[in-house]
């Protein structure tokens, strides 16, 4: 069983657990993952599984616990949930700087990720909305350029769209010399077989490092042109038109931007709302721990791989977005979703309920 450390966002140790019944972790490459641990509530320093206490697996690997349940079966079971430490920043909103209607900057995708959370959450104007533990790590500038204005939206939610939109990922880790939380960005790492820098990553049955899988190739929800309406009204409102798609193949759709006020932010917006409305091509499988590649040394969450389904005929280029860690009494396993995933009934009403902050 994989040793739960257990401590105050401080840093103070409380102990170490390793004689639980199941634990589950789930990391995200765009976004916060979760766990949840199931335990007898009799067994050693289950008193310590408290709401904001930190559990611990390693540096990249820590949860804070926000959900306590106790069930009465056959014996007393409790059940704790809670985020990954990237969940934390679902405590901020964004706030324009005084005087200003919008957060704007342009400039590449991990500085913009990284502005956000420092007007935020580690320099904000208002000291009360510091967290007190966290730092940024040293800025690569790494991704794309791109035009980004936020406006009172959840920071969490905003940065996945920024990730999301960029390809790079982001996480929170432990800095334990520093006693510090370091958010972070990371690029993708290309482990395709068509590539010849990095040794390839393939994932298939033939290879016998996949037990059992699901595919889903699913166009319903997807649109590829986009008609941006920024401010104005009637016949003078502004129009930006997105998308080069012909005759059947050319799907369209109406984003409601109207709180933006330059052409150039209304195509970044449209690109957003077309990269969330995109084709889902997803692949998940549960993955052979004793195969050939060995997971967090051959391949780790956010890598580029390749997966083959010779049946299906399928060859795909396409990268790690989700590890489920899975450590029970008669083993450990991981669950791995590749490619864009399912949207869940809370992300459709997500982006129902995503309308323009005016």
């Amino acid at each position: 069983m994989q040793p739960i450390k257990v401590m105050t966002p401080s840093f103070e140790f409380l102990g170490e657990i390793d004689d639980y019944e199941s634990l589950q972790f789930t990391r995200r490459f765009h976004k916060a993952g979760e766990f949840e641990i199931h335990i007898n509530i009799n067994k050693n320093l289950t008193e310590t599984l408290q709401q904001d206490h930190l559990i611990v697996l390693s540096s990249n690997k820590v949860g804070v616990i926000r959900h306590r349940e106790m069930k009465q079966e056959s014996t007393e079971q409790l059940l704790i949930k809670g985020y990954s430490l990237q969940g934390v920043l679902n405590r901020r909103i964004i706030i324009p700087p005084m005087g200003e209607a919008y957060d704007k900057i342009q400039t590449n995708a991990e500085t913009v990720l990284k502005h956000y959370v420092s007007n935020n959450a580690v320099e904000p104007v208002n000291s009360s909305r510091v967290f007190p533990n966290l730092i940024i790590a040293e800025d690569k500038q790494l991704g794309s350029v791109i035009d980004w204005q936020s406006r009172y939206k959840n920071l969490a939610e905003e940065l996945e769209g920024i990730s999301f939109s960029s390809g790079l990922g982001w996480d929170i880790v432990l800095d334990l010399q520093q006693q510090k939380w370091s958010f972070e960005v990371f690029e993708p790492k290309h482990k395709t077989a068509s590539q010849s820098e990095l040794p390839p990553v393939i994932f298939s049955a033939h290879f016998d490092n996949i037990k059992s899988h699901t595919f889903i190739d699913s166009a319903i929800g997807y649109k590829n042109t986009a008609f941006v309406g920024g401010q104005g009204e009637g016949a003078s409102r502004m129009i930006v038109e997105m998308g080069e798609s012909l005759g059947m193949e050319r799907l369209e759709t109406f984003i409601d931007a109207r709180d933006l006020e330059e052409a150039a932010s209304l195509k970044t917006r449209g690109n957003q709302k077309l990269q969330e409305m995109q084709k889902i091509f997803s692949f998940e499988a549960e993955i052979l721990t004793h195969g050939p590649f060995e997971y967090e040394k051959d391949w780790d969450l956010g890598d580029i791989v390749t997966i083959q389904d010779r049946k299906l005929g399928i060859t795909l280029d396409t990268s790690i977005s989700e590890v489920k860690e899975i450590y029970e009494s008669d083993g450990f396993r991981l669950d791995v979703t590749f490619g864009n995933h399912v949207p869940t009934l809370i992300d459709k009403i997500k982006k129902t309920m995503d309308t323009p902050v005016m």
